[in-house]
């Protein structure tokens, strides 16, 4: 009896040893670099929001965030590269609209964005822009639904993607108005908006963080932001739905991991993102790039990319749009 209390002493030390090296894994996080995967090339919006933040938390966790861009079939292959990740903290996914938009806009999809990431934080909401190349006469959203159809066929519109918000924010514009344009699908903003500039592409509704400078430079032109709202950062630039009645499209932004994550590593690296997004600077230049900070709980970000799902499903029936 006695030998048999001694062995249960054992293994109950044994369990909260483990318990114990456990919690310190999670509190001593990260021990090492940490991968953060972007399913763009670099110079897209989802590249510019990682690179600002990750070099924030590099500072603050003492080890690196490394940026991992793995671009194509629109965002999913980054995404399920994190979805069949380690779930140790250490690969996480720079979560954009794509992935909301692509539930429902793939019909043959590997795995389920809401059933396989954990939310762990979210960064920021920004419009999309409608902007135009300088060769494109139009100055406004009805001179260039007039120019559109005044030339079938020969407006071309650039995405950073098929199932992006920039292309789905297209479709629903031509959609809304009665337009048609030739959908050209670049794997990221970068390319699409060096065309733009080459005059190859006409117009794109690209998120505000890759495009503003160019539009603050005046080597491209905005027509119009995708918001409900005017932007502070173009305060000047009207809204789609000024002239498209009840068009609206935005861009939400923010980072999620593996499922099966330790909630302890997603609580603290939640912290930890939300302390950076109440730094002053951070929000200054969050500020600039589109959008203020989204400062909350993983839940909530849980429950803001639910809402994303569902709106965007209804803009993708709505569109028709569809992807194999």
């Amino acid at each position: 009896m006695a030998l048999r209390r001694t062995a249960i002493c054992l293994i109950a030390m044994g369990i909260s040893a483990i318990a114990s090296i456990g919690g310190a894994s999670a509190l001593d996080y990260p021990t090492r670099p940490v991968r953060w995967v972007v399913g763009y090339p670099p110079g897209g919006a989802t590249d510019i929001l990682a690179r600002l933040i990750g070099q924030r938390l590099s500072e603050k966790l003492g080890q690196q965030f490394v940026v991992e861009n793995k671009p194509g079939a629109g965002n999913n292959i980054g995404t399920e590269a994190v979805v069949n990740a380690e779930p140790d903290g250490y690969t996480v996914l720079l979560i954009n609209p794509a992935n909301y938009i692509n539930a429902s806009l793939y019909g043959n999809l590997k795995f389920n964005f809401i059933r396989d990431i954990a939310p762990i934080a979210s960064f920021n909401r920004v419009p999309n822009v409608m902007t135009v190349a300088p060769d494109v006469p139009a100055k406004t959203v009805a001179e260039f639904i007039a120019y559109v159809k005044a030339n079938p066929g020969k407006v071309n519109m650039a995405s950073s993607g098929n199932g992006t918000s920039v292309h789905l924010s297209g479709e629903l514009f031509m959609a809304m108005s009665g337009t048609k344009m030739q959908h050209v699908p670049y794997r990221g903003a970068a390319p699409a908006i060096t065309d733009m500039l080459g005059g190859q592409v006409q117009v794109i509704f690209d998120n505000m963080p890759s495009i503003i400078q160019h539009i603050r430079s005046g080597s491209l032109r905005a027509l119009a932001v995708t918001t409900a709202a005017r932007s502070s950062q173009l305060p000047d630039v009207p809204t789609v739905a000024e002239t498209v009645a009840d068009y609206e499209a935005s861009a939400l932004f923010g980072m999620g991991a593996p499922k099966k994550t330790p909630p302890e590593i997603i609580e603290k690296l939640n912290r930890e993102i939300n302390a950076v997004l109440a730094e002053p600077e951070m929000k200054k230049r969050l500020t600039e790039l589109g959008g203020d900070p989204l400062i909350g709980t993983p839940d909530a970000f849980g429950a803001m990319i639910a809402a994303e799902t569902e709106k965007w499903e209804k803009v993708v029936k709505f569109a028709g749009a569809h992807v194999e």
